[in-house]
């Protein structure tokens, strides 16, 4: 039996960077492009400074620490290098008759060797290079503001880009959500739970890292390694190009790695979703696994499934701890590249020091955007296997179909909120009515039945026989695969679905219940009820007792499903639930096939009370429970066998009769 169905297959991805992915995204960015744009401003300033710091380096050796050291060339003589004062500066002429025997005087310049520098006092140090002390003081300064602006703009970034991020993710959430209840009953019996889940939950967390992260990085990087190279260029070309040798290496390690990696990250999401899907089930059927023993057996399911999962990270851990080492031996050898080349233009008096110290500080710069990405890959592989599939469910289109132009059809009267008076028009009718869930396997086979308004109509039949079906058809969770089934007169496939549900009230056998207040479960669909009416409902449905019970009455919050009430109770509340929404057509599906005798008493009640002056169609399982009913239809395989009252039924001694023998013998 095939296992997984739906939006999630994995056959259906693609590309890992597919641009119409990246189009499906921009719905989601377009409200906040404003907050985008100031975020690239932002970037780019954070980059420009970025760009100035090894520059005030440059600038400071160059043209305030050795820019003024200059060389004995001459072919006879030892090398040395001096340092060249201005003498036409009175406080540099003392300086240097006080020590005229380390100076070379030739008006206006006079020079002393490196290495005597020390043998001057620090006072007449500081005199003598004074202007050099201020302007390292003043690059200081400078550097410190940039740091400063740095901070500055990375901060206004941050809480821009966070801002926009969570923006995005809570419109993306609530589309996936909005979507979600749109989609057909079929759709749901379909996909996990857990599966689903995950797309509400990590998928769109992993989002939003993309967002936050991934854009910021992108942007940033971009625009710091063509700064870089802009810059590297202008200073010394040939050293730059240098520089570049390892590029080419760079990206084709990068494309190795990304392709190896796609298939990781894609792997991760799917086994990370079938863990969310066994943990929901194991939850949901928790007293089922420990009633059949299969505690130790289930285990052994999730530890494999855990397993598979653990091999997957290690994988992506693998792939991970050759890639980063590669780069950052790429980055050295590029830099050991720089030394080797730029020392030697150094020593041959061809590039200034303060130039080489810059190259080396701007490679070091370079390589960091290549790092970067490199550490982000995998929240962006991560985001786009995500996105595959958040867009793969916002593209299933599995849902019942409203009427494209509902306007147009004219309503019984009933249907526009009138009460409902006599007349076999207003009735449901089913026309010939065929279902199937799959293919050829007919569920339903030719169903023709008519219910008069205000009548009430029993469905019973053995297992299998389509009673609940028929319902579903009735409520279009499903629609008819051949017929069609119509309300007053019209097909229900031209009425919009809130139309048609909201003049239906329909209480199954498993009832669930939201983790909330009892009132606003039953108030559910009827946020106006009246106190009054509210009173009127709990003694109608039998809940007086019940509410009494409860510690906080009526404000009691129930857990998940209503799980801390009985079946019946449950049951009760349904009922008043049904109640609350006055409907012109009431469905029972069994709804009291697993409850005791007392709690079927007050069901039986409220029952009567609530089919007072509607539309009834009860689908049973205790006969017992529909002898009142004004028909009864008998199902079998699809087809209907036998119509009539109890009386009748029994009487012909067929279907009916044998299941009514049936039940009273056991």
């Amino acid at each position: 039996m095939r296992r997984d169905f739906g939006y999630f297959e994995e056959d259906q991805l693609g590309k890992p960077y597919d641009l119409r992915l990246l189009g499906k995204l921009f719905p989601y960015v377009r409200p906040y492009g404003l907050l985008f744009l100031v975020s690239i401003g932002l970037v780019t300033a954070i980059t420009v400074l970025d760009l100035t710091l090894p520059y005030l380096t440059k600038v400071a050796i160059d043209r305030y620490i050795v820019q003024d050291i200059a060389s004995d060339n001459r072919a006879d003589a030892v090398q040395q290098r001096f340092y060249v004062a201005d003498l036409r500066r009175p406080e540099i002429e003392t300086v240097v008759r006080r020590y005229r025997p380390f100076f070379e005087v030739e008006w206006p310049r006079a020079k002393i060797r490196y290495e005597d520098l020390s043998k001057l006092n620090r006072a007449d140090l500081l005199e003598l290079r004074g202007r050099d002390y201020a302007g390292v003081a003043r690059v200081a300064l400078i550097f410190l503001g940039v740091i400063i602006g740095h901070f500055a703009f990375s901060f206004g970034h941050v809480i821009i880009m966070e801002y926009a991020g969570q923006a995005i993710m809570h419109d993306l959430r609530l589309s996936l959500f909005r979507h979600i209840q749109g989609l057909s009953v079929a759709f749901f019996t379909r996909n996990p739970v857990g599966r689903l889940v995950t797309r509400m939950t990590s998928d769109v967390q992993n989002m939003h890292e993309f967002f936050t992260s991934i854009i910021t990085v992108l942007f940033k990087d971009i625009f710091l390694v063509l700064g870089i190279t802009v810059v590297l260029l202008v200073m010394n070309w040939r050293l730059a190009l240098i520089c570049f040798l390892m590029l080419p290496v760079i990206f084709l390690a990068t494309s190795y790695f990304s392709r190896l990696a796609r298939d990781v990250f894609r792997e991760l999401r799917v086994k990370l979703a079938e863990i969310n899907t066994r943990l929901q089930e194991t939850i949901d059927g928790i007293r089922i696994v420990q009633l059949f023993l299969q505690e130790k057996q289930n285990y052994e399911r999730f530890r494999k499934l855990n397993h598979e999962n653990y091999l997957a990270g290690m994988r992506q851990i693998n792939i991970f701890a050759v890639f980063m080492p590669a780069i950052e031996v790429l980055g050295s050898v590029t830099t050991a590249l720089v030394i080797w080349y730029g020392g030697g233009q150094v020593l041959a008096e061809m590039l200034s020091l303060g130039t080489l110290v810059a190259f080396i500080a701007y490679m070091r710069m370079f390589f960091r955007p290549i790092r970067d990405i490199a550490e982000k890959y995998n929240v962006m592989q991560s985001a786009m296997a995500s996105s595959e599939r958040i867009f793969l469910l916002l593209d299933t289109r599995d849902r019942i179909p409203e009427p494209k132009v509902p306007a147009t059809v004219t309503l019984p009267s009933p249907l526009k909120g009138e009460r409902l008076g006599g007349g076999k028009e207003a009735g449901v009718s089913f026309e010939h009515v065929w279902f199937s869930y799959v293919g050829d396997e007919w569920v339903l086979k030719d169903i023709s039945l008519a219910v008069r308004q205000g009548e009430t109509v029993a469905i019973v039949g053995p297992t299998g026989a389509g009673k609940s079906s028929l319902i579903h058809l009735l409520e279009r969770f499903y629609d008819p695969t051949k017929g069609r089934i119509t309300l007053g007169g019209v097909d229900i496939r031209e009425l919009p679905k809130s139309l048609l549900r909201d003049r239906t009230a329909l209480i199954t056998q498993d009832v669930f219940l939201f983790a909330d207040t009892i009132q606003s479960n039953i108030s559910e669909g009827n946020p106006a009820l009246t106190p009054e009416r509210l009173q009127e409902i709990i003694a109608a449905s039998n809940i007086e007792r019940l509410i009494q019970q409860l510690p906080d009455g009526l404000d009691t919050v129930l857990m998940d499903g209503g799980r801390t009430l009985s079946g019946g109770e449950r049951q009760l509340v349904a009922f008043a639930r049904a109640l609350a929404r006055d409907p012109e057509i009431l469905i029972l599906d069994e709804a009291t096939s697993s409850v005791d005798t007392q709690t079927e008493r007050l069901i039986q009640e409220a029952t009567l009370r609530l089919m007072q002056n509607r539309t009834a169609i009860v689908v049973a399982h205790r006969l017992s429970t529909i002898r009142h009913a004004d028909r009864i239809i008998v199902l079998h395989r699809g087809r209907i066998r036998e119509t009539g009252t109890h009386d009748e039924l029994m009487a012909k001694q067929g279907l009916y009769y044998q299941l009514y023998q049936w039940q009273t013998v056991s």
